[in-house]
């Protein structure tokens, strides 16, 4: 039997939540076109009869400017040193090598790495032996890549493959978690996550990233179904007004999407309270992003 912890490093939008989820068939971290959608480390779970491959999806890389983005960075760049394994992925379509560079150099260096590019349905063959080149230039006796996989996870192609090779780097021992584990989020904090997908998903260029959803009730009534109570927090009046929307309208598309899909995750009838809540400057007080970042 083999267990161990794979981190998976990038950029933000590199496909970092995309892999995790499609890896373990199943929505574990929710995925936006919005940067720093995901903001703590989050376990997914892939059990095979002899292996489990417990996968660390960790914020994106960035220059943090805001107490939050500093505290979001500061998740990413810890993950590493907790890992038996880094899965390093590149957004071929996208990225810039140079940029990357900075962060290989301080989070890769004498430790056992894969390189990952993604979204290689994107681009030209030419792009991608360009940045395999440029990859390669980086490689020194301090940050070697032990191999390189091209992949596209929304795609799911190369991506067994990738699963394959990792447990080749894993040690021997018994499994963290039972086998039918996905996730180490519990089901409220999971319940948040998902609203909070579906307001970026609404209002993508409208909302800044800050905001934050917390589930105030979550309970199973005798007839199966579920009630969750949640608090959509934001910083100004004018930001509750968009996510209210006219008469109501936007808050009720954003919970229909919720509700519809925590009810097909879930297998039961859910009932879906949204609520939205004014907290200024809520992110830059450390106490308060630190216990947001670190729920469970």
């Amino acid at each position: 039997m083999k267990c161990g912890f794979v981190s998976i490093l990038g950029r933000p939008n590199a496909g970092k939540s995309t892999l995790v989820n499609t890896i373990i068939q199943s929505k574990v971290s929710i995925v936006s076109p919005k940067v720093q959608t995901t903001r703590r480390r989050i376990l997914g779970i892939f059990t095979d009869d002899v292996n489990q491959i417990v996968l660390v999806d960790t914020p994106g890389l960035f220059t943090p400017k805001k107490a939050l983005e500093k505290a979001i960075v500061k998740e990413a760049m810890s993950a590493p040193g907790d890992a038996d394994l880094n899965l390093y992925l590149f957004d071929v379509k996208n990225d810039s090598v140079t940029e990357d560079a900075k962060f290989i150099k301080k989070l890769l260096s004498r430790r056992k790495n894969i390189l990952v590019l993604n979204k290689i349905d994107l681009v030209k063959p030419e792009r991608l032996i360009e940045i395999t080149q440029k990859f390669a230039s980086l490689e020194n006796e301090f940050i070697r890549f032990e191999k390189t996989f091209m992949i596209s996870a929304q795609k799911n192609k190369g991506v067994s493959d990738l699963i394959a090779e990792i447990p080749k780097y894993l040690p021997e021992q018994p499994w963290f978690y039972d086998s039918e584990d996905i996730t180490n989020l519990s089901e409220r904090t999971w319940s948040s996550e998902i609203t909070r997908e579906k307001l970026f998903l609404h209002l993508d260029q409208e909302l800044p990233y800050e905001t934050f959803v917390t589930t105030d009730l979550y309970e199973n009534f005798k007839d199966g179904s579920l009630k969750i109570s949640q608090t959509i927090v934001v910083s100004r009046d004018t930001q509750k007004k968009i996510v209210i929307g006219k008469g109501g309208a936007m808050i009720k598309q954003i919970g229909q999407r919720a509700r519809g899909e925590l009810e097909k995750l879930l297998g039961k009838k859910v009932h879906l309270f949204l609520f939205v809540k004014i907290k200024e400057e809520w992110n830059n007080k450390d106490s308060f992003i630190q216990e947001i970042i670190n729920e469970h």
